[in-house]
C-alpha cells in the first residue's frame, strides 16, 4: 500500500531542538522560563501592532481567558460562528454564559454581517445585549474584519478574534491575530506551526498580558504564602514546548509558502472541473492557506471523493458540522441562512501540510480526476 498522507501532519523545521536542549540543560521545564518569554517575543515582533502575547496551553483555554477578561458570565450572551470547530464555543459555557450562532456568508465562509446586525437587533429587543462577539478566520481565510467590527463598534461590542486557523493570514495588509479586543491563536499538531499543543492570547496592552498570566498561572497573589482571591487557572505554556514553538517561528513564513503553493497546485489542477469549486480570496484578503478546501456540486459526490481518498491510504475531511446541528447546541438560538449547512454537505478539506512533496499532491489531483473520468 502506498504510504499514509495526512490532512495536515506536523513539520518540523530542525530548529526546535536547540531550544529543548537548552531548556533541559538549565532545568528549565517549567511553566516559566527563556523559551516562554522568548516564544512570546518572537509572537509579538511578527504581529506587531499592539500585540501583547500570552504564551497558553491551548487556544480554547485563550479563548476562556479572553472571555474571563471581558466580564463574560453567567447568563451572559456571546454571538459565535456557527461554522466552526466545538473548541471555539466550549468556553462560553465554561463562563456560564450562552452562545448564540450566527451563519456564514459565501465569499469567506466566515460569519455574515447581515446576520449578525439581525441577530444583535433581535437580542437586544429581546433585552438581552450579547457580551461579546467570537469571530472566525476560518481555515486561514479572514472574517470581514471591516463589517464585523464597523458593526461591533456601533453596538458597543468586545470582539474575540479567533486565529487558531490564521497565523500569517492577514487583512488589508494587517495581520490575523491583531484585529479583537482580544485575539486567538492555535499551535496544536495541525496547524501551520506546532508547539505539539498549546496556544495564545494577543491583548493590546502590557496591563491585560499581565491580567492574563495571573490568571494563567491560579491567580496566585505575590508573596510566599499561596493567597488567592481569584479563581484561577493551569493554562501557562511549559518552557520545552515553547522551545518548539521558537524553532517553529523560524520558518513560518516558508511554511506559509508551501500550503499557499499546495492550494494553487490544486487549483490549477481541478479548476477545469465543472463540478469542483474553491474558496478563492476576496480583494484585499491574505489566506495562510492552513487546509485547501474544495465544494462538490453534491454531498454524493463529495462522499465519493472522500471514500475513494481513504481507500487511497489519503486522509481528508468534511468540513466542519455547524453547531447548531450539533446535539449539545441544537436548541440555541441561530440566525441562519443555509450557507453553513450546504458547505458542510458538500466541502472537503484536502490534504494541505507544509511537508506535502509534488508527488503526494499528483497522487491526489489524479485520484480526483479519475472520478470526473
Amino acid at each position: 500500500m502506498n504510504s499514509k498522507i495526512y490532512l495536515s501532519a506536523p513539520h518540523m523545521s530542525g530548529y526546535e531542538q536547540e531550544f529543548i536542549n537548552e531548556a533541559f540543560k538549565t532545568n528549565w521545564v517549567a511553566p516559566v522560563g527563556p523559551n516562554v518569554n522568548g516564544f512570546e517575543s518572537d509572537l509579538e515582533n511578527y504581529l506587531k501592532s499592539s500585540s501583547y502575547a500570552t504564551a497558553l496551553s491551548s487556544g480554547t483555554a485563550a479563548i476562556h481567558l479572553a472571555l474571563v477578561l471581558l466580564d463574560v458570565g453567567k447568563n451572559d450572551e456571546v454571538i459565535c460562528q456557527t461554522k466552526t470547530f466545538v473548541a471555539s464555543v466550549n468556553p462560553v459555557n465554561y463562563v456560564g454564559a450562552k452562545p448564540i450562532f450566527i451563519d456564514s456568508e459565501t465569499e469567506t465562509w466566515n460569519m455574515c454581517p447581515d446576520l449578525l446586525e439581525k441577530a444583535l437587533q433581535d437580542r437586544i429587543k429581546q433585552g438581552k445585549k450579547p457580551k461579546a462577539i467570537i469571530a472566525i478566520n476560518l481555515y486561514g481565510m479572514p472574517y470581514n474584519v471591516k463589517r464585523i467590527h464597523t458593526i461591533a463598534k456601533d453596538y458597543n461590542i468586545p470582539v474575540i478574534e479567533d486565529s487558531a486557523e490564521a497565523l500569517g493570514s492577514s487583512y488589508n495588509n494587517q495581520p490575523c491575530g491583531t484585529f479583537g479586543d482580544y485575539s486567538v491563536l492555535s499551535f496544536n499538531g495541525n496547524k501551520i506551526i506546532t508547539t505539539s499543543g498549546g496556544g495564545a492570547l494577543i491583548s493590546r496592552d502590557q496591563t491585560n498580558k499581565e491580567k492574563a498570566i495571573f490568571l494563567a498561572t491560579q491567580a496566585k497573589e505575590s508573596g510566599l504564602d499561596y493567597s488567592h482571591k481569584t479563581i484561577g487557572y493551569n493554562y501557562r505554556m511549559s518552557n520545552i514546548i515553547a522551545g518548539i514553538g521558537r524553532g517553529q517561528m523560524k520558518v513560518l513564513n516558508k511554511r506559509i509558502s508551501a500550503r499557499r503553493k499546495i492550494y494553487n497546485y490544486y487549483y490549477q489542477q481541478l479548476k477545469h472541473i465543472n463540478s469542483i469549486s474553491f474558496l478563492q480570496e476576496p480583494e484585499d484578503y491574505f489566506s495562510n492557506r492552513w487546509l485547501s478546501c474544495i465544494l462538490l456540486e453534491t454531498e454524493t459526490m463529495r462522499n465519493d471523493i472522500m471514500n475513494i481518498l481513504n481507500e487511497n491510504n489519503i486522509e481528508s475531511r468534511p468540513s466542519w458540522k455547524p453547531m447548531h446541528l450539533q446535539e449539545i447546541y441544537n436548541n440555541h438560538p441561530s440566525y441562519i441562512n443555509g450557507v453553513s449547512e450546504e458547505l458542510y454537505k458538500k466541502g472537503l478539506c484536502l490534504p494541505s501540510g507544509s511537508g506535502l512533496t509534488e508527488t503526494d499532491l499528483e497522487r491526489i489531483t489524479s485520484i480526483i480526476k479519475s472520478y470526473f473520468g
